[in-house]
């Protein structure tokens, strides 16, 4: 009875203590006889849904963790995408809104296991799949591949991310029982096992034998050939209306044995400018959970329990034959909204668990207050073109021919690029770009005046007249590198000449516009007041401010008459609007970038054009479904 742990440890070392029927304290396995997950030994399933902390701001991560909690979710699952927390190689960002550990250690808090998925590409609809757009400053890189300026970008940021996980996991005491390599692997055409085995490796290297490490793939059996790899445990991802059954079946091709495992299982689906919003019946969602369930399968809800807002310009694209940007709103119709709000669906999926393992005690956290603080009118501050010397303050980059954003270190946002003409042009003259090589948008001036817009897979080419040593400003806006669907590296800027009447312009200076290190610092609210140029079209800046009634809640912001650009509130970018493409009429503000006291300071970037007397309009509830025209 009263023996110590010293003379336990030697009878241990002698073998005279047999430890072979029980497991370590801590485990998290795969038991191949009974088909199942053993967690500390006793046969285990999870129920699980998926949020991405970066798309919530860290204000209201416990909030949506906690409805998470009590919907009867046992885990969660997490992507950590690479270019949130490395900007430049080597520059690394863990604070604030980006300190995954600290949302790690909420997860634990709150009692939920984490599934995680450190990439490194992770898809994900996020800007370039989670890559950073600074691997491309070596434009013939291979990505997700074995190449070997890629492989060393990889392991570098994997030494720094990893050493974070390893005492996170189940087996260290803490809560991660899982990790995925890679992210869908078999759905690239690339379909290099090299690759697959070099981040095994490194992930075994760093995380250790123990862990479980795992792959998702689709159940086509291209993509589970592709994206399977001995050592990794292969899962799949399936919606709703499909035949459980015949997925599995899918999964039991590659894995005969083992747990049954959907990691993706889609609540919704994601919108994509110009398009409707999506939307996915609650019924049938939850059917296809109860058939999963049934079969003593783990699930977990993605894309998404909880999608949240892509702010900034951190939403990706597809490619589907064509570009195709993704919304600033991320709310997927997910059984939480975007602004975090329990839905029908949410408590259909409830209703499901219920039947399977008992429900946390408690009621659900009700929606988060909402508030319409009304109409506030802005006034235009100026001309893009008029202050380029605040947003470029290193001046321009001379060069013969255009150079891409990659070219010149621009990861995001917008970069002007100036030449003259260079001669008359009296009858209008075709003005334009070969197919694919305006990245995504530009906005064209002619002597300062806005003359319409070329679009990547859109109008390529406007007429337009003009006199020898007139200046042409284009600007060009980045609306999101690829996460999905395409073979090659999607660069931005303006990827080939520019012709006038098919004979290239050359001699550019090129303007990298930091236009959020100027708005973070205060500009325009600090700056003198410009004398502004009336109502002109074209990019234009545009401020305002208003008093919050002595409380911070989330609203809707809405754009009357306005057509495209970006909106910040207190330094904080919130993404793109576009109401005239649409669905998403509304931008979300989480109350938490709101000042209580103090005026909020209203920025706009309109990039085509305001309406004339510009104001906007803050709702108590969002739009997605409607595009104006």
């Amino acid at each position: 009875a009263g023996m110590g742990p010293r003379a336990l440890s030697l009878l241990l070392a002698a073998g005279l203590l047999h430890t072979q029927a029980s497991p370590p304290a801590r485990s998290f396995q795969l038991d191949y006889e009974k088909d199942c997950f053993r967690k500390d030994g006793a046969p285990f399933r999870y129920i699980s849904g998926s949020i991405h902390y970066a798309r919530v701001p860290r204000p209201a991560w416990r909030d949506r963790l906690l409805k998470m909690y009590m919907s009867g979710l046992s885990a969660v699952q997490v992507y950590v995408p690479w270019n949130y927390h490395e900007p430049l190689p080597g520059v690394y960002d863990f604070a604030g809104d980006r300190d995954v550990e600290a949302f790690l250690d909420l997860t634990a808090e709150l009692g939920l296991l984490v599934i995680l998925r450190p990439g490194p590409y992770i898809c994900a609809e996020w800007e370039m799949g989670g890559l950073p757009s600074w691997l491309l400053w070596k434009p013939d890189i291979i990505l997700r591949s074995s190449d070997p300026a890629y492989l060393e970008a990889v392991d570098s940021w994997l030494h720094v991310l990893l050493p974070k996980i390893k005492p996170r996991l189940y087996q260290h005491g803490g809560n991660i029982i899982s990790v995925q390599v890679e992210n869908e692997y078999g759905s690239y055409y690339a379909c290099n096992y090299g690759y697959l085995r070099h981040l095994l490796g490194s992930f075994r290297a760093l995380l250790g034998t123990e862990v479980l490490l795992f792959t998702t793939d689709g159940t086509r059996a291209q993509e589970l050939r592709c994206g399977t790899l001995q050592g990794l445990y292969a899962t799949v991802d399936f919606g709703p209306g499909s035949n459980v059954t015949e997925e599995f079946g899918a999964q039991r091709r590659v894995e005969p044995k083992g747990p049954l495992v959907n990691s993706e299982y889609y609540t919704g689906w994601l919108d994509y400018w110009g398009e409707a919003h999506a939307s996915t019946s609650s019924a049938l969602v939850a059917r296809g959970l109860e058939d999963m369930l049934r079969l003593g399968a783990s699930v977990n809800m993605q894309y998404m329990f909880h999608g949240g807002t892509n702010f900034a310009y951190w939403s990706g694209a597809d490619f589907k034959d064509q570009y195709k940007p993704v919304t600033t709103s991320y709310d997927y119709d997910a059984p939480l909204s975007e602004a975090g709000d329990p839905t029908e669906k949410l408590f259909a999926i409830r209703t499901v668990i219920s039947k399977f393992q008992p429900l946390p005690v408690g009621p659900m956290p009700p929606a988060t207050p909402k508030y319409a603080y009304g109409r506030v009118a802005l006034r235009k501050y100026a001309d893009l073109l008029d202050v380029l010397d605040v947003l470029c303050p290193s001046g321009p980059i001379q060069s013969q021919f255009p150079l891409t954003f990659e070219a010149i270190k621009q990861a995001r946002g917008f970069v002007v690029y100036r030449t003259r003409l260079p001669r008359d042009v009296l009858d209008p003259a075709p003005l334009g770009a070969p197919p694919h090589s305006v990245c995504d948008r530009g906005y064209v001036m002619l002597r300062q005046e806005y003359r319409g817009t070329l679009e990547r897979d859109g109008q390529t080419t406007l007429r337009v007249t003009g006199r020898a040593g007139d200046t042409l400003d284009v600007l060009l806006e980045n609306m999101g590198r690829i996460s999905f669907g395409a073979n090659s590296s999607d660069f931005k800027g303006l990827l080939g000449n520019l012709s006038l009447d098919s004979s290239p312009l050359s001699n550019w200076l090129i303007y990298p516009l930091a236009i959020d290190t100027a708005i973070q610092q205060g500009w325009p609210h600090t700056a003198l007041p410009k004398s502004s140029s009336g109502v002109r079209a074209g990019p234009a800046f545009y401020t305002g401010t208003f008093e919050t009634p002595g409380m911070a809640w989330d609203t809707f912001v809405k754009f009357p008459g306005w057509s495209k650009g970006q909106l910040w509130i207190n330094g904080f970018n919130l993404g793109r609007y576009w109401p005239c493409r649409g669905p998403q009429q509304t931008l979300f503000v989480p109350g938490s970038v709101l000042h209580v006291g103090r005026p909020n300071n209203i920025t706009v970037l309109e990039l085509e054009g305001a309406p004339p007397a510009p104001f906007l309009l803050s709702l108590d509830r969002p739009l997605f479904n409607r595009t104006l025209t």
